[in-house]
């Protein structure tokens, strides 16, 4: 599979040069980051055919990842102290998108979450036919009849 953006991309948004060992990392993170953006969109691009957005996630995912590799939320060095909040919680020192990143894939993909419904009944149930716009009764004795919600039998109102 491609990588969705390149080194250079990646190293014109970063504060810093990166030495050998870091670009071996942040090659990797694009591959991982890429990868990640597919499995979430459920489609699969090429290098060239990627949106524009998801190039600029990918960007946006391994900057994240480089500039807290281990996943650290906090370092102390003597008399300063610096903490990160990220909200990585288990996904600390990994590539990974958030939930909001996750759901603009799941977009742009076309895979909107959506609402089914599912019919339950209960266990040994029998179903009997009631004419539309009427309510069945429970305990059906000889003479009762389901009594109408919302139709006569013409019409629904």
């Amino acid at each position: 599979m491609a990588n969705f953006a390149t080194l250079g991309e990646l190293k014109a948004r970063l504060d810093w040069t990166l030495d050998a060992d870091e670009e071996r990392i942040a090659t990797s993170a694009l591959e991982d980051a890429s990868d990640l953006a597919c499995v979430y969109a459920g489609r699969e691009w090429s290098a060239t055919s990627v949106p524009r957005i998801v190039r600029t996630l990918v960007l946006k995912v391994c900057k994240r990842h480089m500039n807290n590799p281990s996943g650290y939320t906090q370092s102390r060095a003597g008399d300063e102290m610096v903490g990160w909040s990220d909200d990585q919680s288990e996904n600390a020192g990994t590539v990974y998108f958030s939930r909001d990143e996750q759901k603009l894939l799941q977009e742009i993909g076309g895979r909107k979450p959506s609402l089914i419904a599912a019919q339950v009944s209960a266990w040994n149930s029998v179903r009997r036919p009631v004419p539309a716009g009427l309510v069945p009764v429970a305990q059906p004795t000889s003479g009762s009849k389901p009594f109408p919600l919302f139709a006569d039998g013409e019409g629904p109102w």
